[in-house]
């Protein structure tokens, strides 16, 4: 398979605010390539753009960008099970809400990579719109460039007829998403008004910003989710009773965090920091999982309808974790380890990382994670070893696993190593994702 060489110079266009007006270098070779070759060549790129577009947004707060991860997994893969020779079966009457997808001419030639990008660019153009200009020319400049590789060589009818047909499997996707009550974030997913819980039990602001000075977008557990039937479905139950009683359950979590942050080992400072995925410094929680799909299905040259597949389900599984996990964080509504252990323990007690905006109980890292491993575990096996260079650019060493279940644990042991979590939330986390990711790992896809 050929992989165009733009994305580094994307992404360096995205950092350095320079122009986007470049074109994805062609490979050396004037070889034809094979459809499904060049589908896969389609489908990466466009990833490979949206991980940046994620990394450079600030509207993309990790449960914002699961949700467009999904949508654009979902898109992908009906246009893969359009195709009768992909072996696919459509997701429409799985997921929720989601009705049959138009369908072809039988009696018509289509272009399958065509279709794709087509499609690709509506779903990009809608579910990634709040990039800014920067990213815009990025985008555009990987439409007009992607159009002119699919296009080459076809007959004008052949190329319309797949292009509509695709805006119009991505038409109808786009139309499906704007009632799932999470199309619209305004304020960035802060509420302008929001009475905090009063207890001394309750979640407060962690830092001075005074945009977050209430929780990051309180009702998205009620969100329409994908797979699982509703946001309270994979119900957890309550963290520690609140306590401040020395020995007391609530008060040994709180210690843990204090004298593991205190005596930190690089290597737990660098899981912490690899695993930390923040806003605006990188694709978010959800994007490192897609990022080590994408590695993985490079690295084995997997097919495009097993690529499609797998995007589909792991963007199923992370945004409705997001979904699962928030609905829970609201219903309990607890206070952050930084809160607890300043008040009852050392006032001048710092974290290793920066708590997030919202109530800490169960850890959205572990939901996630969990979900994902799940996920990927079904897909691939028990014992699947891969590398993560998902941050190898950011100057952080690639880290092996032996397992998805293993790099799940690694990511949410990272929270406590951080100091943003008890040990509640993260293994609660674990045990939800699991609940939420077999519904992703249950859908029929396959004929």
């Amino acid at each position: 398979m050929r992989v165009l060489s733009w994305f580094g110079v994307a992404a360096a266009c995205l950092v350095l605010g320079l122009s986007a007006d470049v074109t994805p270098a062609r490979a050396t070779t004037d070889a034809p390539v094979a459809a499904d070759d060049l589908r896969v060549e389609v489908l990466d790129n466009w990833y490979k753009l949206i991980l940046e577009l994620v990394r450079h947004t600030p509207t993309y707060s990790p449960p914002v960008a699961s949700r467009a991860f999904a949508y654009t997994g979902i898109t992908a893969f009906e246009v893969t099970a359009s195709d009768p020779a992909s072996g696919l079966v459509t997701l429409a009457g799985q997921v929720n809400g989601l009705t049959a997808l138009p369908a072809r001419d039988p009696a018509a030639s289509y272009s399958e990579p065509v279709i794709l990008h087509a499609a690709l660019t509506a779903a990009v153009e809608t579910f990634f719109s709040n990039t800014g200009p920067t990213g815009q020319r990025a985008r555009k400049a990987m439409t007009a460039a992607l159009s002119r590789q699919v296009e080459s060589g076809l007959p004008a009818d052949v190329i319309d007829r797949s292009a509509a047909y695709g805006r119009a499997l991505a038409d109808h996707i786009i139309a499906w998403s704007a009632t799932d009550g999470g199309a619209v974030i305004t304020n960035m997913g802060f509420p302008y008004e929001f009475p905090l819980g009063g207890t001394p039990a309750s979640w407060v602001p962690t830092g001075p910003i005074a945009q977050q000075q209430r929780p990051l977008l309180p009702d998205w557990g009620k969100v329409r989710p994908f797979a699982m039937p509703a946001g309270a479905t994979c119900h957890l139950p309550p963290p520690p009773a609140y306590d401040e009683t020395p020995g007391s359950a609530f008060y040994l979590e709180a210690k843990e965090v204090y004298d593991t942050t205190r005596a930190l080992t690089d290597e737990q400072r660098l899981m912490a920091r690899f695993w930390s995925d923040d806003p605006m410094l990188s694709p978010t929680p959800p994007g490192h999982w897609i990022s080590i799909l994408l590695q993985i299905s490079n690295r084995d040259g997997l097919d495009i309808a097993t690529r499609t597949d797998a995007l589909a389900r792991l963007g199923i599984a992370v945004a409705d974790a997001f979904i699962g996990c928030w609905y829970s964080k609201f219903e309990y509504d607890l206070l952050r380890p930084v809160t607890y252990i300043r008040r009852v323990i050392d006032p001048k007690w710092e974290t290793v990382l920066i708590t997030p905006p919202f109530p800490e109980y169960p850890s959205g890292h572990s939901t996630q994670s969990g979900a994902a491993a799940t996920v990927l575990t079904a897909l691939f096996g028990e014992d699947f070893a891969f590398d993560d260079a998902t941050h190898a650019a950011d100057g952080l060493p690639v880290r092996s696993f032996p397992s998805f279940q293993a790099a799940a644990e690694e990511a949410a042991l990272s929270r406590l190593y951080g100091g943003i979590h008890f040990r509640a939330a993260i293994e609660q986390g674990l045990t939800q994702g699991k609940c939420i990711g077999a519904y992703a790992a249950a859908l029929v896809t396959r004929k």
